[in-house]
């Protein structure tokens, strides 16, 4: 398989994932303060949100160069 059906499968999967998790969290945890040897540090929780539509996007995309790198081989 040639790099652009590697590269449309890669996008392909990210668009699955996508869509099978739309919303994922992280978390940091901060420094806030050191006195010593005593340390304050603060834990920060983000939710992030992947839009339906581009995940739906990346996929259709991923499909149309899997198809357009098989389709050069013939």
């Amino acid at each position: 398989m040639g790099s652009i059906t590697w590269f449309g499968a890669i996008l392909a999967l990210l668009g699955i994932l996508g869509l099978a998790v739309p919303v994922f969290t992280t978390s940091q945890t901060k420094e806030v303060a050191k006195l010593g040897d005593l340390k304050l540090q603060s834990t920060e929780e983000n939710t992030h949100v992947v839009p339906q539509a581009l995940s739906a996007g990346v996929l259709l995309l991923g499909v149309a160069l899997v198809g357009v790198g098989l389709y050069q081989r013939r």
